[in-house]
């Protein structure tokens, strides 16, 4: 073969393309796995911070075990399933797109040191992206007992601070409902909060402040009927 030739040229070149994508699809393929036991042992870690329980991850699983009672899925503030594999792997990206009542979402039932909590998930919007995180609740159903909030792409310094103590500190001892009455807790300019039921949004970081607040609203809501019945 003429290896001057352009037939040549775009045969070694179509070779070489097809053996690197094989390679990487295989490559991804035998990462799959791996990827996803990740993933699951950091969201295991989020549920488990907001009780104060910190792990690293490769502790997650077993902390979990321990500490996670049971996970029920609620949907119009009634337990559907109490499967813990099936509340795990609920898609809240999915979930959030029906209607509060309609919507079917997990509730984590803990213990730590004797006490029970309820954990609540997260999802919404940030000004570039998704926002996600998880409220915890003492066995009142409305007392805040602690919370964590991630996020994909938010400004560092800015948006990206709501992942930071300096806003989730604010969190503890906040309510969600009054005399029976869902509230939510609202993100407000910062220096303005006051009382059980707002806490300061971060400063330069309005949008996503603001996105915490309507995921705040939104994700709580679902479970303030069952929160009312217990």
């Amino acid at each position: 073969m003429n290896v001057n030739s352009n037939g040549y040229t775009y045969t070694f070149a179509t070779v070489m393309v097809v053996l690197v994508a094989v390679l990487l699809s295989g490559t991804s393929l035998g990462l799959k796995s791996k990827r996803e036991s990740n993933v699951k042992q950091e969201k295991m870690q989020s549920i488990l911070a907001s009780v104060g329980v910190e792990v690293d991850r490769s502790e997650a699983q077993a902390a979990y075990d321990e500490v996670i009672t049971k996970v029920l899925t609620i949907k119009g503030g009634e337990v559907v399933s109490e499967d813990r594999e099936t509340g795990f792997n609920v898609d809240m990206a999915k979930a959030i797109k029906s209607s509060n009542m309609e919507r079917e979402v997990p509730l984590y039932l803990a213990n730590k040191d004797g006490e029970s909590f309820f954990i609540v998930p997260m999802r919404g919007k940030g000004l570039w992206g998704p926002v996600w995180g998880f409220v915890s609740l003492e066995a009142d159903g409305n007392t805040v007992v602690g919370a964590n909030f991630g996020h994909k792409s938010e400004t560092p310094g800015l948006g990206a601070e709501i992942s930071t103590p300096m806003f989730t500190d604010q969190f503890p001892g906040k309510k969600i409902s009054e005399a029976g009455i869902f509230q939510s807790i609202s993100v407000v300019k910062q220096g303005t909060s006051s009382g059980d039921y707002a806490v300061d949004g971060i400063s330069g970081g309005t949008i996503t402040s603001n996105g915490v607040n309507d995921m705040l609203a939104d994700c709580l809501a679902p479970y303030a009927e069952y929160f009312k019945n217990i």
